[in-house]
């Protein structure tokens, strides 16, 4: 197993590197510069702003600067927030985002799991129709709808929660809500159709054959083998939504890290879209890893490592 997490780890460095020099080249492939406005800006102001933030020099030689950071986690300035580094943003929108985005994922697995396997338990009656009707509207309808209906209903009727901002625990409400809809409609419908699966294998069958009970079946047997779909699905799920939303934290004025970052790319703030990039990439990379891990906590008949 030790083999398999040092592969696995030179595997992660391999793929950031990629994902980064691909990045790089991308960001100054684009005409302009990170300086360049509608409004121009006098030719000795941008000479000056280039040579301050090295955009002078040769392209290889920024490309070295930029990995040598990248190493120390030192993702330099922001070129549209004069004296704010993109290290700077991340401490200040990640937590936020990822705040949310816990609690979405909470939701999403307190409550989709379960549904899912009622629904199969109980396929073909009232409660089944009652949890995939449910699921289909969670699936179809968008994100930005859904957070749009609950500050008109929730906030501005209603009064329940606020409309805009993260003051109380209450503004938490909107947000986790309306991040949390698709995912945990797709969870449902994803559960119940490999729990329906799980049900029909024939060690299930050999299983209440041998006189075990419904509940030992159902809890030790076919939960177990209808999860390894879910968890593939809510390890890089729990890396998306943990890094942002941008129309969720728009709709909601929330600050989070989808608000800097799609400003980063209107602003073409190269260091902001690369660091935010490779940021979201290592947490990807560490929720798959995690992800291989729960395969053989659920299946001890899993061994990370072998065929």
């Amino acid at each position: 197993m030790g083999s398999y997490y040092l592969r696995r780890i030179i595997s992660a460095v391999m793929t950031i590197v990629l994902i980064a020099t691909l990045t790089f080249a991308m960001m100054h492939s684009i005409p302009g510069g990170p300086f360049v406005r509608e409004k121009a800006v006098p030719d000795e102001i941008l000479k000056a702003l280039n040579e301050k933030y090295n955009l002078d020099a040769p392209l290889y030689i920024q490309y070295l600067d930029y990995m040598k950071g990248l190493i120390t986690f030192d993702l330099g300035p922001s070129y549209s927030k004069i004296g704010t580094s993109v290290n700077d943003l991340l401490e200040a929108g990640f937590p936020t985002s990822a705040k949310i985005g816990g609690m979405a994922s909470l939701l999403i697995i307190l409550i989709g799991i379960p549904l899912g396997i009622i629904s199969a338990l109980k396929q073909n009656k009232p409660i089944d129709y009652i949890v995939m009707f449910m699921a289909t509207l969670g699936v179809t309808v968008p994100s930005f709808v859904v957070a749009t209906l609950i500050i008109y209903f929730f906030g501005g009727k209603l009064g329940w929660i606020p409309t805009f901002g993260l003051d109380t625990w209450r503004g938490y409400i909107g947000p986790v809500i309306a991040l949390s809809g698709y995912s945990l409609s797709f969870v449902s419908r994803l559960t119940r159709s490999s729990m329906l699966e799980v049900l029909r294998q024939d060690y299930i069958r050999t299983a209440r054959a041998n006189g075990l009970s419904e509940f030992k079946v159902i809890a030790k047997h076919a939960v177990k083998n209808a999860l390894i779909p879910v968890v593939t699905y809510i390890g890089p799920m729990v890396a998306a939504i943990m890094t942002g939303s941008f129309v969720i934290e728009k709709i909601f004025a929330v600050p989070g890290m989808g608000r800097y970052f799609i400003e980063s790319i209107g602003n073409r703030d190269y260091t902001t879209i690369m660091g935010m990039t490779v940021f979201y990439a290592i947490f990807y990379i560490i929720m798959i890893l995690l992800v291989d891990v729960a395969y053989s906590l659920i299946d001890p008949r899993i061994k990370l490592g072998k065929e």
